[in-house]
Order: structure tokens, then C-alpha cells, then sequence
């Protein structure tokens, strides 16, 4: 489920386009105890929440505050009465490490910003995190599409202070937008650091920050899950899906988390928190809301997109140049016979083709990688660059056979 509130729910588009083929965690990873979240004052009402349905579906959502407040206490039993014992200055001043989660947040949130975006009949509030110091902010696409022709965006930081902000360029399969704010040439805006998304691995510490169902400034902690986990994911509304070899965190996001980043024990992002998996037992089945298993655009991928973006406004996509079956699971990525356009299931000229793939395939492996379903073929090859040479291991008349490629490339969505 996509996790910006604002979209109506609609029945999802169960057969998305091929785009040219395309709780708790540990209680202290960090070695420091746990703050208590101050209580929420209130949680403006939304209009809905959208779902991007990851191959997954709708969630249900637990909510509840908890106090703050800590006090130390002795009764005597005779009277029946109590005293209270304030604690002094000593207990109550306690230092955080910067490598612990309350320093890592307290550097990261002033870079996180919540995004309101409205336009098009439809409203919505998601996350965004500074990506340089000219007032870029890195996001998903769902979360600022609605507002991309003439609808209005906003982005308002930690201290309050709120900018009136542009579309630069949307990647729809990638589910990766750039946003630019505007008149902010006084404002001091510092860069979240990027980490190494390659270099992650199970079980490492995370944390996500964003604005759950409106409520700014949330931090949650978890683990990475797993690694590389396809993602398949549509809006509900008649979209082309979006496709992710996803980070899988079990760190709390629920819809408004969308676009904020997943960082780890450093402080640095390692993905953009894009989509959950559901609590119900089919699309559209349950309240959207987390249930441990979260999935996030690895950052080197959204860097790649977000830096083309900024450059030209318009995503670029590798190609293996492809049509394949998007409904059949488990069985590899077959390259389909019949196409309902006319057009042809390989492209004459393309990788594929020049490879010596034919219509009627059955794709098993990418760079090694298993392929069991259409989606998952485009979701380990949008993680590549164009130009990249990849090897493909495919079934033929029930023989396997190897090839190797080149990607070419697509421009826009």
C-alpha cells in the first residue's frame, strides 16, 4: 500500500502495462534506551488513504499515545496516603550519544520535512528529506503527483517554518520525485548524508522518519528484513505500476511515511520508504496501516533517478526490450506470444532480440538472480543502469540456454 493518505481507495489495476519489461524490534541496536514519544495533540482528519499494493495489499494500522510523564513514589501503608519525590536535576538531565537513536533523530529531523500536496480533486500529506542546498527534496512520486499540474505543494520543516514548493520531475515506475522550494535562498538547509544501499544487510539497524497520518516528526526504529525484494505497486486508479527490488524493514510506517528516509545506524539514508504489505487477506481487504513489513527504494537507485531528474525532468528507464506476462508467478518472466496491440513481443533490434530471445521464453535468472514472475524480471532489471551488460539465463522448449546483453534505455514514463 503506498503510504500517503489523500487517494481514495479504488479497486487496484490487478494487470499493469510492462514498461519495456520491465513490537518490537530490538529494544536499543544502538546501545541507548529508548525515549518516549510525547503524546500526539491532535490528528487532523484525512480524506482517505491511497494504496499502492506492493504485490501485497491493504494494512490495518494500531495507534496509541503514551505518557511522558515519570515519577518516583513512596506510600505509607498505615495512612493509607502517598508522598511524592520529585526527581532532581541529576536524574532528569540525561545525555544522548549522537550515535544513539534520540542523536541520530535530533540531527535528522531538522532535514525532514512534511509535504502536503493537493490538486486534481485530491489531497494528500507525505514526507520529503533535504537532498542538497539548493532546495531539492527527495520524495516519492505518489505523494507529489497529484499536485504536478498546477496543484498546490507545500513543505513545512521540523522548526515550523513552511515553503511553497515545485514539481522538478516524477519517475512513476521508480515511485521517485524531486521537488524544488521555492524563495528559499535564506534558508539554512542541510543535506541528509546518502549512504551505500549495496552494502546493507539483514538484520542491520533502521530508522524511518515521516509524518504517520499527518503526525509530523514521527521516528520508529527496526532491522532490514531482508534485501532485494521485489515490489510490485499501483495507485489503484488505472496507473502504471511502480517496480522496486525493495529493502524490507520491520520499523513502524504507516500512510504518510511515504518519501521519508530509512536510515541506519550512522544516520544515513539507505532508502526512501515507498510501501507496506497488508494485514488482510486480499487487495483492498483491511485498514492500511503497519504491520512490521515495510519496503523502501534502495538510495542508490532513488540517488541515480533524483540526479536525472534534476538534469533533464524526465526518468530514464533500462530496457531488455520485452514484453513478458505480468500474472503468472513462480515459474520465471515468460516473454508473451500474443499482444493485444499489435506490437511486438520482442523488440525487433533491441537487447533481447539481438541477444536471441524469442517470444514464448521463459526468463529465469538476471545476473544470477532467481526470476519467478514478470514484476520481479522488472524490478532486478530497473535496478541497473542503461548500458549496463547483464547475463540472462532462460528456458527454452524446456532446455535452459544463457545469454548476455547490453540494456538500452527508455526515456520518460
Amino acid at each position: 500500500v503506498w503510504l500517503n493518505p489523500g487517494h481514495g481507495p479504488r479497486p487496484p489495476d490487478p494487470r499493469p502495462a510492462a514498461p519495456g519489461t520491465p513490537g518490537g524490534g530490538p529494544a536499543s541496536p544502538w546501545g541507548a534506551p529508548l525515549a518516549s514519544p510525547p503524546p500526539p495533540e491532535g490528528q487532523k482528519k484525512k480524506r482517505g488513504f491511497g494504496g499502492l499494493i506492493a504485490a501485497v495489499a491493504a494494512t490495518a494500522l494500531l495507534a496509541g499515545g503514551v505518557g511522558t510523564g515519570v515519577g518516583f513514589w513512596a506510600a505509607d501503608r498505615a495512612d493509607r496516603g502517598s508522598t511524592t519525590i520529585s526527581a532532581g536535576d541529576s536524574l532528569e538531565q540525561v545525555d544522548r550519544a549522537p550515535d544513539s537513536v534520540a542523536g541520530i533523530a535530533a540531527k535528522a529531523l531538522p532535514s525532514v520535512v512534511t509535504i502536503q500536496a493537493e490538486g486534481g480533486g485530491e489531497s494528500g500529506t507525505g514526507t520529503g528529506f533535504v537532498y542538497d542546498q539548493q532546495g531539492h527534496i527527495m520524495t516519492n512520486n505518489h505523494v507529489v503527483a497529484s499536485a504536478a499540474d498546477g496543484g498546490e505543494l507545500t513543505a513545512t520543516f521540523s522548526d515550523g517554518r513552511e515553503y511553497d514548493a515545485e514539481v522538478v520531475g516524477l519517475a512513476q515506475g521508480y515511485d521517485v520525485a524531486v521537488i524544488k522550494l521555492k524563495n528559499a535562498g535564506d534558508a539554512e538547509l542541510t543535506p541528509l548524508p546518502l549512504g551505500n544501499s549495496d552494502k546493507v544487510q539483514v538484520g542491520d539497524a533502521t530508522i524511518a522518519i515521516g509524518a504517520p497520518y499527518g503526525l509530523s516528526g514521527t521516528v520508529t526504529t527496526g532491522i532490514i528484513s531482508a534485501k532485494n525484494r521485489p515490489v510490485a505497486s499501483s495507485d489503484g486508479q488505472g496507473s502504471k505500476a511502480s517496480y522496486m527490488s525493495a529493502l524490507q524493514t520491520d520499523a513502524s510506517i504507516n500512510p504518510g511515511n511515504s518519501g521519508g528516509p530509512l536510515l541506519n545506524a550512522k544516520g544515513a539514508v539507505i532508502g526512501i520508504n515507498s510501501a507496506i504489505q497488508s494485514a488482510g487477506g486480499g487487495l483492498g481487504q483491511g485498514s492500511p496501516g503497519s504491520i512490521g513489513l515495510g519496503f523502501a527504494i534502495p538510495i542508490n537507485q532513488a540517488q541515480r533517478v533524483g540526479r536525472t531528474l534534476i538534469e533533464t525532468g524526465e526518468p530514464v528507464y533500462p530496457v531488455i526490450g520485452v514484453q513478458v506476462d505480468l500474472r503468472a508467478q513462480g515459474n520465471g518472466a515468460r516473454i508473451i506470444e500474443d499482444t493485444d496491440d499489435g506490437s511486438e513481443p520482442v523488440t525487433p533490434g533491441g537487447p533481447a532480440d539481438k541477444a536471441g530471445l524469442k517470444p514464448g521464453d521463459v526468463i529465469t535468472k538476471l545476473d544470477g538472480v532467481s526470476i519467478d514472475s514478470g514484476p520481479t524480471l522488472i524490478s532486478e532489471i530497473w535496478a541497473h543502469e542503461p548500458g549496463e551488460k547483464v547475463s540472462i539465463t532462460y528456458l527454452r522448449g524446456g532446455k535452459q540456454n544463457k545469454a548476455e546483453l547490453t540494456l538500452g534505455s527508455r526515456e520518460g514514463d
